[in-house]
């Protein structure tokens, strides 16, 4: 690959080619490599400019990718550029240098469109071109190949008038391909492979079909509870499940190819959770667990369980609709919530009126929390407006609702009814 002094060892390596054969066809002519709209020589001459570069599609992402995922060096990163050159002829219109020299350097590019690694040599070893000598454009692995590029009247008028705004001198274009510039940064190199292993395994995809709690289909499952996680090719060399980004290995005792048994791991948050089995392989000497394949990802809800506490309660008179004196209250509710709440999910108090007069509806409510700066467990939400009475308390939590408390006393009133967690206000 080339170093930084490629572009400019493209240009003086052109520039070496035409100088010997437009002196020879026109005599006192000589190459230069000024911008056209400079002050121009009164000898006849051929001006090469650089007017355009742009990327090479061909090689754009022959590199990549240049570096691993820990931002180490895998490969010197490199530059594949096309060089767009401007060749302006100039002289004696009346003895029309001008197209003679056109002529010469078509003939010349055309006979040689290939600036060779001979070429560069010389170019660079020329005195003339001393600034160019710690080139390495001669090593490069592609050869710069030049070929004439068609332009309109319309865009060699744009060209003239806004880059130059000089009046047009007889002019053709060239593009130069392909110039790679590759970074100097020397890459990390690893140890060589010592022993190479091959290992054909059966492929086995597993597959979750159910997560339910272990007590039962139909019971929410919440923190404590046991998962049952059933489906297909469970079971793999090394398995391990993943709830809610906490990987965790199943016992032996609790794993067969079509169903395992997790006790919920700590650390989860209330809401839905995913669960994926994981099969790593055993490879290598000694055997150790590699990257595998994974499962489906299935989900379930992890439902909050609450205790409920109230504080600074205050009573106050309003008129309600039919013109009557009505006493409300206002109030801290405490909620203590497991497993803990994260501090951007949305939790709102739920309170049901218990155990109702039959003449009327009962009263319920509902209270968002109050943004927190942090994960909680205790959460204060006041409540307002609210009739006096026995309430049921329950806490959405992302849309994961706490359970409450059924009576299985026969004996009872209240007998498969809900009766906790319950707060009074009074």
């Amino acid at each position: 690959m080339s170093n930084f002094l490629a572009i400019a060892t493209v240009t003086a390596a052109l520039r070496h080619t035409l100088s010997a054969a437009v002196g020879t066809d026109v005599p006192g002519a000589e190459v230069t490599t000024m911008r056209p709209d400079e002050p121009k020589k009164v000898e006849p001459h051929v001006n090469i400019y650089l007017y355009q570069v742009t990327p090479n599609a061909a090689w754009r992402n022959a590199d990549i990718p240049t570096r691993r995922n820990d931002g180490g060096l895998v490969q010197r990163p490199q530059a594949a550029l096309d060089l767009h050159y401007l060749l302006t002829f100039y002289g004696d219109e009346e003895k029309l240098e001008p197209q003679r020299l056109l002529g010469s350097v078509v003939r010349t590019l055309h006979t040689m469109p290939i600036i060779t690694r001979q070429v560069i040599r010389d170019t660079i070893t020329n005195p003339l071109f001393d600034f160019l000598a710690g080139s390495n454009l001669a090593d490069e692995v592609e050869l710069v190949k030049l070929t004439p590029t068609p332009l309109s009247t319309e865009e060699l008028s744009k060209l003239w008038s806004v880059f130059f705004q000089t009046p047009y001198a007889l002019s053709i274009a060239y593009q130069g391909t392909v110039v790679l510039i590759e970074s100097e940064d020397a890459p990390q190199r690893a140890l060589p492979v010592r022993e190479r292993s091959l290992y054909v395994v059966p492929f086995r995809q597993p597959a979750i079909e159910q997560v339910v709690s272990q007590e039962g289909a139909d019971i929410p499952i919440v923190s404590g509870s046991t998962l049952t996680i059933t489906g297909r090719q469970l079971r793999g060399d090394v398995t391990q499940v993943r709830v809610g980004g906490v990987e965790v290995t199943p016992a032996p005792e609790q794993l067969t190819d079509t169903e395992i048994s997790l006790p919920l791991p700590s650390g989860l948050q209330a809401g839905v959770q995913g669960v994926q089995v994981i099969h790593q392989m055993l490879m290598g000497k000694p055997p150790t667990p590699h990257q595998g394949v994974e499962s489906n990802v299935a989900a379930f809800v992890l439902c909050p369980t609450i205790t409920a506490t109230v504080s600074n309660v205050t009573s106050y008179t309003v008129i309600d609709a039919a013109h009557n004196e009505v006493t409300l209250f206002a109030a801290d509710v405490t909620v203590n919530v497991s497993p803990g709440v994260g501090e951007k999910q949305r939790v709102v108090l739920l309170l049901n009126e218990f155990d109702p007069p039959e003449d009327r509806p009962a009263h319920s409510y509902s209270f968002k929390a109050p943004q927190r700066d942090e994960d909680a467990s205790l959460i204060v939400i006041h409540i307002s407006d609210v009739a006096p009475g026995d309430y049921l308390v329950r806490v959405q939590v992302d849309g994961a609702e706490s359970l409450l408390t059924v009576d299985t006393d026969q004996s009872s009133s209240m007998f498969n009814q809900y009766i906790e967690p319950k707060v009074t206000i009074s």
